[in-house]
């Protein structure tokens, strides 16, 4: 099975690229079974449930005005059996770090249970940016980091099978930034949000990407300005990390570039984990 991440900077504008994704990868027989959105920007009310159900996907969503927003896309055949529909096929769900106020929505997290395997724990994820080291957006970024933490340690003791899937906002490695030395002490790269990554890490997860021999410079987010796409001028900012269980049924973790190439395109391109079911 597959699951995916994708920041697609609108949904009201990007739903038809995501229809038009799920339905490519369905032709191609690799049908993504999850996938993660964020940036949805748009309200509970105007998240459109109806056409990703017409395409054959539930979903569950947690949306904000303008601004945010994440969601949890199922492919309804990929379902045991007893799911029938959202409000079994998404389990515990939680929106937002618990305990952590927070108007902003980043975090939505659901147990799903796929046929043919154990339940997984997903949570999709929408990393403040931060701005600037000397901005308050900064000081909220590592602020949110740590609350993050705190609540995912307590979700891996609940939940062995967790995938955290979403736009993290961070270039792990020198390795994810098309020009390290130009972004050196920068915001997405600076030493105090690397060890938040790493720490996150060291709850026990492992960054799916970096277990597979990956071409050098494949990167998820391009700028739109100065032809950042054409000049690969891009970083590794969107990451699915996987609980130690799931790990050891990662089979393949890749960036799909495709998507970035259309016409209105998102800035950032979906990241893909493939999980065996044995």
């Amino acid at each position: 099975m597959r699951i995916a991440a994708w920041n697609v900077n609108s949904l009201k504008v990007r739903l038809p690229h995501v229809l038009r994704w799920l339905q490519d990868q369905e032709k191609k027989k690799e049908p993504i079974d999850a996938l993660c959105l964020q940036e949805l920007k748009l309200t509970d009310d105007k998240y459109p449930h109806s056409e990703l159900e017409a395409a054959g996907y539930l979903s569950l969503a947690a949306g904000q005005k303008t601004y945010n927003g994440v969601a949890i896309i199922v492919r309804k055949v990929a379902l045991a059996s007893i799911a029938s529909d959202a409000a079994t096929t998404f389990l515990k769900p939680i929106r937002n770090i618990p305990n952590y106020e927070d108007e902003q929505q980043r975090i939505l997290a659901a147990t799903v249970p796929f046929a043919g395997m154990q339940p997984i724990r997903l949570v999709s994820a929408y990393f403040p940016n931060g701005q600037s080291p000397d901005s308050d957006k900064f000081a909220y970024k590592l602020n949110w980091l740590k609350s993050l933490q705190r609540w995912l340690a307590e979700e891996l003791v609940q939940s062995q099978r967790l995938a955290l899937l979403g736009d993290f906002n961070i270039a792990p490695e020198d390795q994810d930034v098309h020009d390290p030395k130009a972004w050196e002490g920068q915001n997405l790269v600076s030493p105090p949000e690397r060890n938040a990554f790493q720490e996150i890490l060291q709850l026990g997860m492992t960054d799916s990407f970096r277990m597979f021999e990956q071409s050098p410079k494949t990167f998820s987010w391009w700028d739109y300005r100065m032809m950042g796409f054409r000049r690969n001028s891009g970083m590794r900012i969107d990451h699915i990390l996987l609980s130690e269980a799931l790990k050891e049924k990662c089979s393949a973790s890749i960036i799909d570039k495709e998507p970035r190439t259309w016409e209105q395109p998102s800035d950032h391109a979906p990241v893909i984990a493939t999980i065996k079911k044995s």
